[in-house]
């Protein structure tokens, strides 16, 4: 047990952009940084990949889809740390272009894994979090409110609704469970949604984030900031491998949002570029795409 003691988690990190997470976050990063993954096997692999390295992560089984599994990550943190201090949730699912399985199934388990286990993970994993917590939503160029791009009024009420500063995690939640709803019967684009899974659930997120960063404001805990970034078109799995960008490039922006100094003016609530840009995520312009 080590109360007092300063912990970092990055979900889905056995590989891709949130093992590169965990490495700099193993350099910068004054405190225990927990690699974490579905499959067990996988993730001690990577931790001794890295202690090879010359890096000590520590590591603990999650899947975000698992309530259960997120429950124990939280207790056995509560029980070691007394809480916790860096959250970057990276855990994420993405179908490929060229996937055989019908647009209603791959909105249906893309929201879930990306937009309703995040949310829910959040929830286990907010009141644990002490003063002057970071937490970083990794998010996607894809997930700009732009990304809403038609001109009709049902686009515009849409993305009208999305930016709202008054909009509520449960009327949030609501609108996503509407695109799942219309996307099995192919009546998403009609409600104003992009023809893309994975773009809704990142513009969900990047939402999000700005609600959770209003009620972090208005918390009792001092200076707890959350943002969401796009990490950038990076070689990974996800991209097949097409992405310009080295993981650990992809790494650069959500660590360094991970570790802005106690007291920081910002950003605060904001949608990241991987070049560190803040962006503005309701009128963009949003810069060129890598």
């Amino acid at each position: 047990m080590s109360p007092g003691k300063r912990v970092a988690v990055v979900t889905g990190s056995n590989k891709g952009i949130g093992f590169a997470i965990v490495k700099e976050l193993c350099q910068k990063f004054d405190g225990d940084v927990y690699l974490t993954s579905r499959d067990e096997d996988r993730g001690r692999a990577a931790v001794e990949e890295l202690g090879k390295l010359g890096f000590q992560p520590q590591y603990h089984q999650l899947d975000v889809d698992d309530e259960a599994s997120g429950l124990r990550f939280r207790d056995h943190l509560q029980s070691q740390y007394g809480g916790l201090d860096v959250l970057v949730n990276n855990a994420a699912i993405a179908f490929k272009n060229a996937a055989p399985e019908p647009f209603s199934q791959q909105a249906t388990e893309t929201l879930k894994t990306n937009f309703f286990s995040t949310l829910r993970f959040c929830n286990i994993m907010f009141p644990i979090l002490r003063p002057h917590a970071r937490v970083v939503n990794v998010s996607s160029s894809a997930g700009h409110l732009l990304k809403i791009s038609g001109e009709n009024s049902v686009a515009i009420d849409l993305r009208k609704k999305l930016c709202s500063s008054d909009l509520t995690t449960e009327e949030l939640t609501e609108m996503i469970h509407g695109f799942v709803k219309a996307a099995q019967t192919g009546d998403h684009v009609k409600l104003g949604w992009p023809n893309s899974a994975y773009s809704t659930s990142k513009i969900g997120i990047s939402a999000l984030t700005r609600i959770q960063q209003r009620a972090f404001d208005h918390d009792s805990r001092q200076d707890i900031i959350v943002n969401s970034v796009h990490p950038g078109y990076v070689d990974t799995d996800m991209t097949s491998h097409k992405g310009p960008l080295t993981i650990e490039q992809g790494a650069v922006a959500p660590t360094w949002l991970a570790l802005l100094p106690p007291n920081v003016d910002g950003p605060k609530g904001g949608y990241v570029w991987y070049d560190k840009q803040i962006v503005d995520w309701v009128n963009g312009p949003t810069p060129t795409v890598v």
